[in-house]
């Protein structure tokens, strides 16, 4: 496969992933805002740019839900912006187009038309539902209808760390916002993960129960750790033992892999009491794999339009 092929399918299953998760973000963060109104909106708000790794507006500046929205939801030019991500994602499906199936494209493309009307005239809520839904359904187009194959590996590779980045994300907005956060059940609910985290504890519910099902649990896919150990595995599948030629090779296995041990071998009483440090260092590991990724299978003298990730 040619690297510049790879590299597109590696950033369509960031980019989905990263829209999916950023309105998963910002749904809990709206919530809060609505359902609590003693929280004071402009340090809530600055919090989640600074999580979301978004420039910080002036001191000067009231930052509302307002900025937060065309900061990280409609921004088309903002790789980081749902909108900007998707439009990225669109991008990349459109310069591999020989690779992804047509329905895969159609359905990248028909969510990029329909992009700005739904931006338009549908409330934060409801748009935040219909790109869950969109991500969704390229999810399982992606599952669905490719062969396991290079195709498939890397974009579960983009997709995992993605995903492994953006829970980290979400977890690190409710440790720092302490008791004026959204609870855990409004995160477990973000993520999908509630019903799932009721049946594992069998109708037990706490905050630390909650916090170790989305750092720790082994089946859920939008945990923590699934997410790390699924990207070390597209990674073993692309370079086997038999071919490779050093430790190098396995320079993004290898960061994954101690942010993984980190979190798995640890007592889960350390790792709440550190949760923002935890977090920021398995943001720090994706930034880091992915660049080692980038560095083994995309290398190329010219400058791309995607550079390493900031925190």
């Amino acid at each position: 496969m040619l690297s510049r092929i790879a590299e597109s399918l590696f950033w369509i299953g960031r980019y989905v992933e990263r829209a999916d998760d950023t309105a998963r973000i910002l749904d809990a963060h709206l919530q809060l805002l609505l359902e609590d109104p003693w929280v004071e909106e402009d340090l809530a708000c600055r919090s989640l740019l600074a999580v979301m790794g978004a420039a910080e507006p002036p001191q000067s500046d009231l930052v509302t839900r307002r900025t937060v929205m065309d900061l990280l939801a409609y921004d088309v030019s903002a790789p980081s912006a749902i909108a900007g991500a998707l439009a990225s994602a669109r991008e990349n499906a459109r310069r591999a187009r020989e690779i992804v199936s047509t329905e895969l494209w159609e359905c990248l493309n028909q969510t990029w038309n329909q992009l700005m009307v739904q931006r338009d005239t549908l409330a934060p809520h409801d748009f935040f539902a219909w790109i869950r839904e969109r991500a969704a359904i390229v999810s399982g187009l992606v599952d669905s209808g490719t062969s396991r194959d290079l195709t498939w590996q890397f974009l579960v590779l983009g997709r995992s760390i993605e995903r492994a980045d953006m829970t980290a994300r979400l977890i690190a907005t409710r440790a720092l916002s302490g008791v004026s956060g959204p609870t855990w059940t409004t995160l477990l609910r973000s993520c999908g993960a509630h019903e799932s985290f009721l049946r594992t504890y069998r109708g037990s519910a706490s905050d630390a129960l909650a916090a170790e099902f989305l750092l720790l649990d082994r089946n859920f896919p939008r945990s923590v750790f699934y997410a790390l150990q699924r990207a070390e595995r597209c990674l073993e599948e692309l370079s086997p033992a038999e071919v490779r030629k050093g430790a190098s090779e396995d320079d993004a296995r290898r960061i994954l892999g101690r942010a993984r041990s980190s979190l798995e071998f640890r007592p889960l009483g350390d790792l709440l009491a550190g949760l923002p440090d935890e977090m920021e260092h398995v943001q720090r590991a994706c930034s880091a794999a992915s660049d080692a990724v980038r560095g083994r299978y995309f290398p190329s003298p010219a400058s791309t339009a995607w550079v390493g990730e900031t925190l």
